[in-house]
């Protein structure tokens, strides 16, 4: 009888066990190893007490954050060639760390010589921490190197706390070996926050230290 009582507790054990090594195992790999980038730890620990003792919020809820960055590239004139779509796929992917989805149109345009549904180029949404990586390196890396750099301008949001910014060469970025690619791609950069105004939104990216033009 003491047998069969401790087979029916050890079974009861490795069935409660269970559930909790499922979860375990649904935890990305982020997570276990505790990496946080650099610019999301500054906001935590900085940014965000900081604005709200600017803008007096009362719940916590309210405090702008960033929610996704857009990236696109297009292929101007070469939409009829896939090796040219495919290179700013690789391109955009190194620059980024995620892979690229190609864009298509989504009328014909005769003028243009565009059909519906032709390849025209690519995009990648960033969100967590490769956002937080991207926009890092953007201000500190990429502008920097920006030929004639004097600032981004202020005039860009949108009325709804989201900026956009152009790029007219992807060889800013450090991953970009200007010995292997096959022409100088622009790129259109959207940074999405949760601001409810642009001025809000101005002071969250100032704070990260975008180089607004003075």
């Amino acid at each position: 009888m003491a047998t069969d009582k401790n087979k029916t507790g050890a079974a009861k054990a490795t069935a409660e066990k269970a559930p909790k090594a499922e979860k375990a195992a649904k935890k990305p790999s982020a997570s276990k190893s505790g990496y946080t980038p650099r610019l999301q730890m500054a906001y935590e620990k900085d940014i965000r007490p900081s604005m709200q003792k600017q803008f007096n919020y009362k719940n916590g809820m309210e405090i702008p954050k960033l929610d996704k960055i857009v990236i696109n590239m297009g292929v101007g004139e070469n939409v009829n060639d896939s090796k040219t779509i495919q290179a700013a796929v690789n391109e955009l992917g190194l620059i980024t760390g995620q892979k690229a989805m190609i864009t298509k149109s989504k009328k014909a345009i005769a003028g243009f010589k565009l059909r519906e549904g032709l390849p025209i180029g690519c995009k990648v949404t960033l969100r967590k921490q490769r956002m937080y990586e991207f926009l890092d390196r953007l201000i500190n890396t990429a502008l920097p190197r920006v030929r004639d750099f004097r600032g981004v301008p202020h005039k860009s949001f949108d009325g709804r706390g989201n900026y956009a910014l152009g790029l007219k060469e992807q060889i800013v970025f450090p991953e970009i070996n200007y010995d292997k690619i096959d022409q100088i791609r622009g790129m259109d950069i959207i940074i999405c926050t949760t601001a409810k105004t642009d001025n809000e939104a101005k002071s969250l990216l100032a704070a990260m230290n975008m180089p607004f033009v003075k």
